[in-house]
């Protein structure tokens, strides 16, 4: 088995209601997003699938989500947009990108900064 990590970067802003400090005030982050899929299988080059491929799939995703109000995303609506709900909404967006193709994924890692971050995996 082979495990792929490709890393991307954006910046936004978000709000946590409800939270008991800081965060409930609007503030911005400059999150990092690692994405690491599975695969058992090499093509003829060697290669799962090519990390410029897995790289422009996901930059699509967080294109979406670039210096925006995460709060004001149609998929954090009815929810808080904390780095575990980004890890899964990446995650899930990101499993239909890659509909068809030799890899799953493993796990979406979303950084709110170089000490904090959260994993989803299903």
């Amino acid at each position: 088995m082979f495990e792929l990590s490709v890393k991307a970067r954006f910046s936004a802003a978000h709000q946590l209601l409800d939270y008991p400090g800081n965060c409930a005030r609007f503030h911005g982050h400059n999150w990092e997003v690692t994405v690491t899929l599975r695969g058992d299988r090499l093509n003829r080059l060697g290669i799962c699938l090519d990390f410029r491929e897995i790289k422009q799939k996901l930059e699509m995703l967080i294109a979406e989500l670039d210096h925006t109000m995460l709060n004001q995303h149609p998929a954090f609506k009815d929810q808080n947009p904390t780095s575990e709900t980004l890890a899964r909404h990446l995650f899930q967006s990101l499993r239909k990108e890659l509909t068809g193709q030799p890899v799953e994924i493993a796990r979406v890692t979303v950084a709110e900064n170089s000490d904090f971050s959260a994993s989803y995996w299903e």
